[in-house]
């Protein structure tokens, strides 16, 4: 006997057609959103969404948190608290130095009447998780647009630069670190002044000062800190630390290897900076009229030229005959004599020109 399926199971078309259909609409949504961005809106719908189900998902993982920490041994607490202590002093005499420096500066800047044209603003974040893929270095915090979050924004901890922000979404960021390799920051040396750019490397747990001459002075343990000349990043954020400067003969640039003065990966608490240059746009040239250019670029006709040498050639110093020529008694100045004389120059150099003219025509 044959048994053949319900007609409830013949409906449809088949799964081959179904798996080609499905393909093709995948692909389709692959290209229409990598070229023209067509599911951006739709991306931030769903991250929006996500939102509660992601503190959800992350409940049990804060709970543990909480519990270890919870946990933690009276001894333990005690030498961090003789630590954090030892290092409170230290921060101590470090800000009565910087406060009498920064006396000493506004002191200066008052004498030269500059003034300061860049303004910061923070936003206190919280790293929630990393991303999935290996390739980049990236990670999501807890603040997004509504929150006052700008793209492109440094991100910052309390030792020095974390990453940039490199997309924003309603209540969330995602924050490229400073050591993915395609993240780049314009930095000077502290103690030289010397001024790079520091890139990430495929690695992710290193730094790169590229472009570096071998007769640059650089040496380990130089420090590396914003130079704020791109207008994104502000001036004096450190940044990394040398570790390796390798110079070979057959190079023109030497390999300077770097590691970053902040914690990138382990970072918890960040803060988002909001940096504004109010620096005056640059003048810009003033450039000749057309008028002047063409009165320059403008040349005399040949047959005038030649109309000036001729009548060079008959001026008083020279002695020609309209010097030794005497005006008779009788006649004014400048009449039909001269008029004759200017229409026999006239006549010469319309007989000069012509056969030029025709010459002309002729190629």
């Amino acid at each position: 006997m044959e048994y053949s399926p319900p007609p409830l199971f013949k409906q449809g078309p088949s799964a081959l057609a179904r798996l080609i259909f499905f393909v093709v609409l995948s692909l389709v949504l692959l290209v229409s959103d990598a070229r023209f961005k067509t599911l951006e809106i739709v991306r931030a719908v769903l991250d929006a969404g996500l939102y509660p189900l992601q503190r959800v998902a992350l409940l049990p993982r804060d709970l543990a948190l909480g519990a270890a920490e919870f946990a933690v041994s009276n001894n333990t607490l005690r030498r961090e608290n003789q630590t954090l202590s030892a290092k409170n002093l230290q921060l101590s005499l470090k800000a009565n130095e910087v406060a009498t420096l920064s006396a000493e500066n506004a002191h200066l800047r008052a004498l030269l009447d500059l003034s300061r044209n860049a303004a910061t603003q923070s936003i206190p974040a919280e790293v929630q998780y990393g991303m999935r893929d290996p390739f980049t270095q990236k990670v999501v915090i807890g603040r997004g647009s509504q929150q006052g979050v700008q793209n492109g924004s440094p991100v910052v901890s309390e030792d020095g630069m974390v990453g940039q922000v490199t997309r924003v979404f309603p209540l969330q960021s995602e924050v490229t670190l400073l050591t993915d390799k395609d993240e780049a920051v314009p930095v000077e040396i502290v103690r030289t002044g010397l001024r790079s750019v520091v890139y990430g490397t495929p690695i992710g747990d290193t730094l790169e000062l590229r472009f570096v001459p071998i007769s640059a002075d650089v040496v380990a343990g130089d420090e590396l800190v914003t130079s704020g000349l791109d207008g994104i990043y502000p001036q004096g954020l450190p940044v990394a630390k040398v570790v390796r400067v390798d110079k070979q003969a057959d190079t023109a640039f030497a390999r300077v290897v770097c590691a970053p003065v902040a914690a990138v990966r382990g970072a918890r608490d960040v803060l988002v900076l909001h940096y504004r240059n109010d620096a005056p746009p640059r003048p810009e040239e003033i450039a000749p009229t057309p008028q002047a250019k063409d009165a320059k670029g403008k040349k005399a006709p040949k047959g005038a030229e030649k109309a000036a040498d001729k009548n060079e050639d008959k001026s008083p110093e020279k002695g020609g005959k309209a010097g030794g020529s005497e005006e008779k008694p009788g006649e004014k100045p400048g009449g039909k004599p001269a008029a004759n004389a200017a229409d026999k120059s006239g006549a010469k150099v319309q007989a000069a020109s012509a056969p030029r003219a025709a010459s002309g025509a002729a190629r």
